[in-house]
């Protein structure tokens, strides 16, 4: 299932931070990962699967991550 193949993409890659048209296995893993963001963002993902996502390291939304990451670095840079 997608779940399991996020699951192995995390330990090779060492994120959840798929991109949108990756494909593993001719199975479209990225925007798979995309819906379930979106779904989340509507309201209508099922809590246990939003739990499940989130214990293996999902980032909901990855622009405020990003931009969160980079502002770190300018902190340690500045510091």
């Amino acid at each position: 299932d997608r779940f399991c193949m996020l699951q192995r993409y995390k330990d090779r890659e060492g994120d959840c931070n798929v991109p949108d048209r990756y494909k593993e296995n001719k199975i479209a893993l990225g925007a798979w990962l995309q819906t379930q963001r979106q779904d989340r963002k509507n309201g209508i993902l099922d809590p246990i699967y939003e739990k499940r996502l989130e214990e293996i390291g999902v980032v909901w939304d990855v622009y405020t991550e990003a931009w969160n990451d980079k502002f770190r670095m300018l902190q340690r840079y500045k510091d």
